[in-house]
């Protein structure tokens, strides 16, 4: 058990900088008009950032090389994993070439299981390959699985996590659930031990409750490093528009309270990731810098410039 005086390290950013939303709420600086410059300006401000892009198109090379050279030696970046290797369906489109034209299929969307081993196997490769230069930089943190609603909590989904996992080495990987089973009074004890046992992250939800995807807000630690995701408390949750999915600005007061929460898993993790997922206009970031300020004795200030 960590001793009391365990300070951990508090990372606090956002899961993303290039929302278009974001792009005209004026929070960059006029100069700030192109990727590179963007991505250096929210590097001189947090010191860490979530890549969701890459749940919808896995990167390319030169992308993850880009981020790499456009931010600080201590800047950290975790990345969300492709939706094909979450059992989410991922949109054809989206697919490697090569891989795409090998699958020849007339559907829009295709889910893991319709695409072969062997495709599924080069995807893997692929994806995971493309990441090992933030890796061997030391700039990537971790790679977030969230699994859908109709992964469910048993034995084959507990396997399919620690293949995840495995694929992932010598990279990290931490589990977002969204099927609420997972952490019903009945189940979180052993959700949690399996996940302690293997030393997997756990992802901390705060986000709208009362609908199948809500996961309750329940605080654990389960590694070394835990990860809070804050998805805000819109109204239009299950809306397609992703802005108004999101379109949340968390009070003062709230940011207070889930402070203390975070301060308590610094007493017990190494390393606490902290995203703002409310990406909607600016929102995520003004909360960002909100709750960093809370937490003057835990937060990692924002890296040096390049």
């Amino acid at each position: 058990m960590p001793h009391d005086d365990h300070r951990g390290r508090v990372l606090v950013g956002t899961a993303s900088w290039t929302d278009k939303s974001l792009l005209t709420s004026g929070w960059y600086p006029g100069y700030a008009s192109t990727p590179a410059l963007r991505l250096t300006y929210y590097a001189s401000r947090f010191p860490l950032v979530e890549v969701d892009s890459t749940y919808y198109h896995p990167p390319s090379l030169r992308t993850v090389e880009a981020w790499r050279d456009r931010t600080p030696p201590d800047f950290v970046f975790n990345i969300k994993a492709f939706s094909l290797l979450t059992r989410h369906p991922a949109r054809v489109q989206s697919l490697y070439k090569d891989l795409r034209d090998k699958l020849a299929t007339w559907r829009e969307s295709v889910y893991l299981r319709d695409v072969g081993d062997e495709i599924a196997e080069e995807v893997w490769r692929r994806f995971v390959t493309t990441l090992l230069p933030l890796h061997e930089a030391g700039k990537l943190g971790v790679v977030l699985f969230q699994f859908p609603p109709w992964f469910p909590p048993g034995e084959r989904s507990r396997q399919y996590i620690l293949e995840c996992v495995r694929r992932c080495r010598p990279m990290r990987a931490c589990v977002e659930f969204r099927n609420a089973a997972w952490m019903s009074e009945e189940r979180r004890e052993e959700t949690l031990d399996f996940l302690a046992s293997h030393h997997i992250p756990y992802v901390i939800v705060d986000m709208p409750q009362g609908h199948p995807s809500s996961v309750p807000p329940v605080t654990a630690v389960t590694a070394d490093l835990a990860v809070v995701r804050f998805h805000g408390h819109s109204e239009k949750w299950t809306s397609k528009n992703i802005e108004e999915r999101f379109a949340y600005l968390y009070s003062e007061e709230e940011l207070r309270k889930w402070a203390v929460e975070i301060a308590g898993l610094a007493g017990q993790a190494d390393t606490v990731h902290v995203l703002m997922n409310n990406c909607c206009a600016d929102n995520a970031q003004r909360n960002a810098a909100q709750l960093a300020a809370l937490l003057p004795d835990h937060a990692v200030p924002p890296p040096l410039s390049l």
